[in-house]
């Protein structure tokens, strides 16, 4: 399939020949007939001007699912402060590195499978359970934190497992639900519900360690919210677009004719290994996304901590202040992928051009200001290059993020998987060599080090995708057979 003009075939033999990403709405105009402006009162198929484009119902309850996802995650690195001070000793402080770290040692493990088998059967449900097991043993820790330290480990490998099938498994629904004009917005819109749910964490949880309840309430108030968001998922949310009893037909055709295949047309075909893993564009998104994310779960893991002995900043305070660089990074995942999309749809300006303006782009300042913030003297100063240097990482985002859904659609999810694996490194390496250099917690030289290394990291990761990324489909890729229109009416059936 040409990369710059697809050519599909309908079931009746007319052909259709759909623009590629950047030409899409290069003159402002719907790229079909049958497209409905959102700010129009009607659609032409009759719906009302309130029905809400079921695509970005899709992608409200993603971003929900995410924040679910890393308030689930990140609410541990808040507790273990006051599960490990002196009024309420429950964990000894040389275990905390191992407890933070286990949570990645299941989550590499199911990556790539979570990506295989998301491509194969689906990924709702492999998204929505992922969730639904980890609140349940979230609701469970503080029973195991009490029980035995190795409970504790065990139980957060494997919501680190079951966690680890979720990023894969949205792209194998935005594979089917994300028409290309708009697939940056749609999956950064998700993805920024990672940093809302951040945010939320560290803030609540710093208020309700400090409350009555004690830590325990943090993992029974984030396990129960979780709770609830999968039975909306389960109710709302469908495989894909031609299963969903609500969707227009306006709508249905307009995400089919634009995406270019139907589920129907893809099942069968079986991923190109050998070409997937020799592919240079390919290996340029996995070292991104790990540069992207050693920076990330460094201060993910290490940021309370910093706060506290470094800066002198108090639990309920630390936790704001530490989530401020997560509020950043929401808000700018979710603008710069509405900008990434207006820069390819409405400008023209091709898609590898824009996945490398945003991913080296916030590299580059990331890395300026993770060095700045080793030296500078004052707490607000501080405070301010640790929030602009990881919060700038939201336009990378719009990048490499999304960059497998560019190179191959249909293979997003088993990509994802493979990024992932690898980006799922520093979650387990960081906090180890974190601990092994900062050996002195209050020194500020030694947190120096670590600021010096992710800095040299984030700039790899700008050099070799600046260098070898791509935002055409790939050869490989190709699905030959062009487009089969839905031909009954969802809405009636």
């Amino acid at each position: 399939m040409d990369s710059e003009n697809t050519r599909l075939t309908s079931a009746q033999g007319d052909q259709y020949t759909g623009p590629s990403d950047g030409e899409a709405s290069a003159t402002n105009q719907p790229a079909f007939s049958h497209e409905y402006d959102g700010s129009s009162r009607t659609m032409d198929d009759g719906s009302r001007w309130w029905s809400v484009p079921k695509r970005y119902l899709v992608a409200l309850m993603a971003f929900l699912g995410f924040a679910n996802i890393y308030a689930l995650r990140v609410n541990l690195s808040v507790a273990i402060v006051s599960m490990t001070s002196n009024k309420t000793r429950i964990i000894n402080g040389t275990r905390v590195g191992q407890v933070l770290a286990a949570f990645f040692y299941g989550y590499i493990i199911s990556q790539l499978p979570g990506g295989f088998l998301s491509n194969r059967f689906g990924g709702k449900w492999f998204y929505g359970g992922g969730i639904l097991l980890t609140a349940v043993l979230t609701l469970l820790t503080p029973a195991f934190t009490n029980w035995s330290i190795y409970l504790l480990i065990a139980a957060r490998v494997l919501e680190g497992l079951f966690e680890g099938v979720t990023y894969p498994a949205i792209h194998a629904i935005w594979a089917k639900w994300a028409p290309p004009q708009e697939k940056t917005k749609l999956a950064t819109f998700a993805f920024s519900g990672a940093y809302f749910g951040t945010v939320i964490s560290m803030t609540v949880s710093g208020a309700l360690a400090e409350s009555s309840s004690g830590w325990p309430s943090i993992f029974y108030v984030f396990g129960c919210i979780a709770l609830l968001w999968f039975v909306l998922w389960s109710i709302f949310v469908t495989e894909n677009p031609a299963g969903h009893p609500g969707i227009s037909n306006a709508e249905l055709e307009y995400i089919q004719q634009s995406i270019g295949y139907t589920e129907e047309q893809t099942k069968r075909i079986h991923p190109p290994w050998l070409r997937m893993l020799s592919s240079v564009p390919v290996w340029a998104i996995v070292v991104a996304h790990f540069a992207e994310n050693w920076g990330f779960y460094t201060w993910l893991t290490e940021l309370p901590t910093f706060m506290k002995h470094v800066l002198k900043v108090d639990l309920t305070r630390g936790g704001f202040y530490a989530a401020l660089p997560y509020l950043l990074m929401c808000i700018i995942v979710q603008t710069g992928g509405i900008l990434a999309d207006t820069l390819r749809c409405r400008f023209g300006i091709a898609t590898g051009t824009v996945r490398k303006l945003f991913t080296c782009g916030a590299f580059a300042i990331q890395a300026i200001f993770m060095v700045a913030a080793g030296y500078v003297m004052t707490k607000a100063a501080a405070i301010t290059c640790l929030t602009i240097a990881v919060g700038i990482g939201g336009f990378a985002w719009s990048g490499f993020s999304v960059n497998h859904l560019d190179v191959a659609p249909q293979f997003a999810s088993i990509l994802m998987g493979l990024s992932n694996t690898f980006a799922t490194l520093p979650g387990i390496i960081s906090p180890a060599l974190t601990g092994a250099v900062v050996t002195d917690q209050d020194s500020a030289g030694q947190w120096q080090i670590i600021f010096y290394l992710a800095a040299g990291i984030y700039a790899v990761g700008a050099i070799v995708f600046g260098i070898f990324a791509s935002g055409d489909r790939q050869q490989w890729a190709d699905i030959p057979m062009g487009y089969q229109p839905y031909m009954g009416d969802p809405e009636r059936e």
